[in-house]
């Protein structure tokens, strides 16, 4: 019989290393050697859990709601909640403004980043504070709605209400998953198990990918469960999972915080091989396309294996396309110095979500722009909370040939610093969703900017008149094709005939929460009359809308693709019938709290229209 200790010792040098690794992940070097590890057989320290609702919203990316009301916004996660257990359509909750694939399926789609990771889904965010520091022992998300849009929960370790802000900022993901779909839009509370980390925090934030939903999901409160004092890692309590080793050798290797990709960007040394084996056979071509295929970080981590593909990972046709959205929390101004040299032919660039809290400067985005920003086409600084005037004199300055900028959510720049747009003649795409961009500098866009195909002003609430928006919009913009008035307040029938007059080639067309439209003055009819070419037209909750307007559309708009008509109480079965025969490409319409939809009409229609997907909400 073969010795088994040999065996043995083997065994327990694995078991030990991965309790040695665990337990540095879990208290990042700050141990003591002499508390390493705590047997398990001594107590835990008794540790009250402290149980406390978000006290504040800090930041989001997109909510459904206004800007003046709490109806569907997100300041509705703070505090106690509003609706749970309860299930439905209720405005007391927090609403992200888009859920399902229908925003991808629409003429003002943008093309996605190639090199995103996989790992990386979120579309949308919201960040909460809460009132004491704690290390984290669970987080419930109490959904009322179309549960499962939260892909992601991160803690920080910065206090928002410290007077001495830190040098770093760290997060730290405390769950992550895939999305998934959930059976049935009925309310849970969503309670992952989390991630143990080393550090107190009050300053919790959710990702969000509604791309799996059939509506909106809401949300109505955040727990966090926690202690003031770090648990001691229990070895009963550390369950070794095999996946975790790789991310954990990772970290040892490049850091968790701000440093971890910068180290990468910033290696230069390489391991010496005689030969760069079969890659010196192959074309420098197959080789860039090879490479074309890895994210950063890998780009990054290959460029140390020789001199060979070095010069490859870091060859600026590799860097044409370059998202850092999915590397948020860890880009900053070295990141951005360290990437100056491969950027140099770079044309698309999304930085959304990055900088904030300090991370970027005007100055460190100021000289990356001034070196890399000649031949950018498209540049994405959605929620780019660093941003103010200078940055944008330098984005018109140093981006001549800058065709797309999206600003959304970007409401820390001042009203003045837009007129600077005006500047980039060339643009064809602007997007300044939730920004305070006022109506003298829009005009001022509008009329030098006259190749612009999409524009989105949703929720802009400091532009005083839309009507002479639209006006501008109808006489210098002939090439629109999709325009977002999303929660427009004052445009009237004049601003829609001028716009109708002027921009027929528009195809898409969101007057959704717009009060001051009216069906009796013929705007809708005047709209699906000259918009032959409309695929996308959303009139949400307004209850004017009526079969007339639906029988124009059907009779005009035959490309129509997707109709939102949600709250109106003058649309019959009839003119509905009349819209999905006579609109064959339609695949979207919503009749939520459309009073003469009820639930045995749209079983109905959805028999005759399978292809169409038919929604109706509901409050309980």
């Amino acid at each position: 019989m073969p010795p088994v200790f040999p065996m043995l010792t083997v065994l327990s040098m694995f078991y030990y290393m991965c309790l040695r690794r665990r337990a540095r992940t879990a208290t990042r070097g700050e141990m003591n050697s002499r508390r390493a590890i705590e047997s398990n057989t001594r107590a835990l320290p008794i540790n009250v859990e402290i149980v406390q609702y978000a006290k504040e919203v800090l930041d989001f990316s997109s909510h459904y709601g206004s800007e003046n009301s709490m109806s569907y916004t997100m300041w509705n996660l703070a505090g106690i909640p509003n609706v749970y257990p309860s299930s439905g359509d209720f405005t007391q909750t927090a609403v992200f403004r888009t859920y399902g694939t229908w925003w991808d399926h629409c003429p003002s789609a943008r093309l996605p980043f190639k090199r995103t990771p996989t790992t990386f889904c979120s579309q949308d965010y919201v960040e909460l504070a809460f009132e004491e520091p704690v290390y984290p022992t669970a987080v419930h998300v109490l959904e009322t709605y179309h549960p499962g849009a939260v892909v992601r929960i991160l803690a920080c370790s910065a206090n928002p209400y410290s007077q001495n802000p830190p040098a770093e900022v760290r997060w730290e993901v405390l769950w992550s998953e895939a999305p998934t779909k959930v059976n049935g839009p009925q309310a849970r509370q969503f309670t992952p198990s989390i991630k143990q980390i080393n550090f107190p925090t009050n300053l919790i934030r959710l990702e969000v990918n509604s791309s799996l939903l059939d509506y909106y999901t809401e949300l109505d409160a955040v727990v966090l469960h926690g202690v003031k004092e770090r648990p001691v890692l229990s070895l009963k309590a550390s369950m070794i999972d095999m996946n975790d080793i790789d991310e954990d050798e990772d970290e040892e290797k490049y850091g968790c915080g701000m440093d971890a990709l910068n180290k990468q960007f910033s290696i230069v040394s390489f391991r010496e091989w005689p030969s760069n084996g079969y890659f010196d056979k192959l074309p420098y071509e197959l080789i860039q396309l090879i490479l074309s295929h890895l994210t950063v970080p890998d780009l990054c981590r290959l460029a140390q294996t020789c001199k060979l593909l070095y010069q490859h990972c870091c060859d600026p046709l590799q860097y044409i396309h370059l998202s850092l959205q999915p590397y948020w929390a860890r880009i900053n101004d070295t990141s951005l110095e360290h990437l100056q040299s491969r950027c140099t032919l770079i044309q698309w660039l999304n930085l959304s979500w990055t900088g904030n809290r300090g991370a970027i400067s005007v100055s460190g985005f100021s000289r990356f722009l001034k070196v890399c920003g000649s031949e950018l086409v498209r540049l994405e600084l959605s929620c780019g909370h660093f941003l103010n005037e200078t940055c944008l004199e330098v984005i018109t300055e140093m981006c001549p040939n800058l065709q797309e900028l999206n600003l959304s959510s970007c409401d820390k720049i001042p009203p003045q610093a837009f007129n600077h747009i005006a500047k980039v003649g060339n643009l064809k795409r602007l997007i300044l969703y939730r920004t305070k961009v006022e109506q003298t500098a829009l005009l001022s866009i509008l009329n030098f900017c006259s190749e612009l195909q999409h524009l989105s002003l949703g929720s802009c609430v400091m532009i005083e008149d839309y009507d002479l928006i639209a006006s501008m919009m109808g006489a210098k913009c002939k090439k629109l094709r999709s325009l977002d008035l999303w929660r427009c307040k004052n445009i009237t029938e004049n601003g829609i005939a001028e716009l109708a007059s002027g921009c027929q080639l528009l195809e898409e067309l969101d007057l959704g929460w717009c009060p001051t439209l009216q069906s009796s003055t013929g705007c809708f009819t005047n709209l699906a009359r000259k918009l032959p070419n409309l695929q996308k037209l959303f009139l949400t909750a307004n209850r004017s809308v009526c079969d007339t307007d639906i029988e124009e559309l059907a009779a005009n708009c035959t490309h129509l693709r997707q109709l939102d008509i949600l709250g109106t109480r003058m649309v019959s079965p009839a003119s509905l019938r009349k819209l999905l025969e006579s609109c064959k490409d339609l695949s979207l319409l919503d009749v939520s709290f459309c009073s003469q939809i009820d639930n045995r009409v749209v079983l109905e229609l959805n028999a005759n229209f399978p292809n169409v997907f038919i929604k109706k909400s509901f409050t309980q």
